[in-house]
């Protein structure tokens, strides 16, 4: 070899190796820019009714009893969902106040979880005639509308999300080290770990998609070895030790709680109707694709081209990783579309696998040339791809803004304010045949809160509502919920023993429910109804209890009450 063919191959070989080495000064960076962006817009809008409300509310709760292991609505124990999200939220606000945006701590850190771990996943497994995949496929992700405002929104769907794409993507590395000859049992256990997590986060499904799409993908590339090296006698422990202790502290403080949890909550929502949202079969591949636009404009070529080449002989690792990322997508979107309850978020687990997939598409259709090699190395995407992520980027900040300057629901922060401001320690607080989940993180009162409705089994539980959610929380705590779940009677002596009260409804008839109130008007904020009511002429104060939430609503003599509006 000559001395300048020599010099030549030096070169070569150190400059991925130099490439490398930016790329992991740059890693930090990227990790916090990944963050800053999904959280930029995340305090613009206040909290939206019912589901932020409901989950952020209980997570308040947690944070002002310090009780980190009950979960509570209203001050009574609320178990549609496992612990994760409060212990995040609550900790969240713990630390930053009752903002919006702490609030919503939760999903970003479950969408920056899910965007970052596909993301080095694929920059570690990426051909090398694919250098810039990974880097393509997180803006592609990061810049879906669908995903952006996931990880803004405060439920549990982001959470479990990232963590079920953590799992499968520690799975699948651990898997891909295995088959070079090199077991990486740290990366299996942390999948392990990462399923636990999962299964605090939102039940069982944390264990049994990552589970689904690992064996499928395994399963169609024949490795059933590999598949029995990922079964850990270690990583189950790990997994025990994460989820199990929770479980068993509630079983042990709520007899009931399994039944609830498991069959009622698991079983009985996956398998039975009589739940919200019921859909089509076809309701989240059309969700998907209004709601990742304008990236839904590559699909047609999507549902042709990587199938085809999942298909077709070519490269192993990159053959590997697109039969992954079309298992993962597909299980996740199956699964999720068998019950008849539909709600969006439930399919976002799908989303990275499907951001990966259409960066990959955008990359094999480049022309040579085309692309600009960036300063880590990563070539770029085409110039019709750099436009749909302009596009796609500006969507999701106009968007953002246009929420926040009108909101699209109800909230009840601004009727929290004005009882903050204007009420005193000692006020009695009553909501009328509606229960507002924000008001207390809005005001800052301790719950419970006293909650005025039709409180018969045959009513209560019929709807999927807030009131079938506060009758299963009275339960596992009958004596507490005789004093919050009022009727007529019951409300009466509440309103009798304040010398004011607040009362609040987000309907127009709420005098049907309390006719003292009718004839007098109340102020409305955002959608809330509230009225500032004395103490009723002509009765006494009593500390007596409330009727139970099980009995028959009694009809209790009207009253005459004077009401003073709100200051402006």
């Amino acid at each position: 070899m000559s001395a300048g063919a020599a010099a030549a191959a030096g070169v070569s070989a150190a400059a991925p190796a130099a490439r490398s080495r930016r790329l992991m000064r740059l890693t930090p960076v990227l990790a916090l820019a990944v963050l800053a962006w999904l959280a930029a817009a995340a305090g613009l809008r206040p909290l939206s009714l019912p589901d932020e409300g409901r989950y952020v509310g209980a997570a308040w709760e947690m944070a002002r009893s310090g009780d980190w292991a009950t979960p509570t609505l209203d001050g009574l124990p609320f178990f549609h969902k496992p612990p994760l999200f409060y212990w995040v939220t609550a900790a969240s606000l713990r630390l930053f106040g009752a903002q919006a945006w702490a609030g919503r701590a939760a999903p970003l850190l479950g969408a920056w979880l899910a965007a970052w771990s596909v993301f080095l996943l694929l920059r570690r497994w990426q051909p090398a005639h694919r250098p810039g995949w990974a880097r393509a496929a997180l803006l592609v992700l990061l810049t879906q509308p669908f995903f952006y405002f996931g990880a803004q929104y405060a439920n549990t769907d982001m959470l479990v999300a990232g963590c079920i794409c953590a799992c499968i993507a520690l799975a699948a590395h651990a898997a891909l080290s295995d088959a070079t000859g090199r077991p990486d049992r740290r990366a299996l256990w942390a999948a392990y770990a990462m399923a636990g997590l999962g299964v605090l986060a939102k039940g069982l499904i944390g264990v049994v998609l990552p589970g689904a799409v690992i064996v499928a993908w395994l399963a169609w590339e024949r490795r059933w070895m590999s598949l029995l090296r990922l079964v850990s006698v270690p990583g189950l422990v790990v997994l025990a030790a994460v989820a199990a202790p929770w479980f068993v502290v509630m079983a042990q403080r709520h007899p009931g709680f399994l039944h609830e949890f498991f069959v009622v909550q698991h079983v009985e929502r996956f398998s039975q109707g009589g739940f919200n949202n019921a859909m089509p079969v076809w309701f989240y591949p059309a969700a998907i694709a209004l709601l990742a636009l304008p990236w839904t404009l590559w699909a047609l070529a999507l549902l042709r081209r990587p199938v085809r080449q999942a298909l077709a002989p070519g490269d192993d690792g990159e053959r590997s990783l697109r039969r992954l990322l079309l298992v993962w997508a597909a299980v996740i979107v199956v699964f999720f579309s068998l019950p008849q309850s539909k709600l969006v978020g439930y399919v976002l687990p799908a989303l990275p696998p499907l951001a990966a997939l259409l960066a990959l598409l955008m990359l094999a259709g480049r022309r040579a040339g085309e692309g600009d090699e960036g300063d880590d190395g990563d070539a770029g995407l085409p110039a019709a791809g750099r436009l749909t992520l302009a596009v796609a980027a500006l969507l999701c900040a106009a968007a953002a803004v246009a929420l926040g300057l009108r909101p699209p629901g109800p909230s009840s922060r601004e009727a929290a304010a004005v009882v903050r401001e204007q009420g005193g320690p000692q006020d009695g607080v009553l909501f009328v045949d509606n229960y507002l989940y924000d008001f207390g993180s809005y005001s800052g009162r301790q719950p419970p809160l006293a909650v005025l409705g039709d409180w018969r089994p045959d009513v209560a539980l019929a709807r999927d509502d807030w009131r079938k959610e506060l009758a299963e929380a009275a339960r596992f705590a009958p004596g507490q919920a005789a004093a919050v779940l009022l009727d007529e009677a019951g409300a009466q002596r509440l309103l009798c023993s304040h010398a004011q009260s607040w009362v609040l409804s987000r309907r127009d008839d709420a005098a049907r429910h309390l006719p003292l109130l009718a004839g007098l008007s109340p102020a409305e904020h955002g959608g809330v109804r509230l009225w500032r009511v004395a103490r009723p002429a002509g009765c006494v104060p009593s500390s007596g209890s409330s009727s139970a939430p099980t009995g028959t609503p009694a009809r209790a003599p009207a009253v005459k009450a004077t009401a003073r509006p709100p200051a402006p």
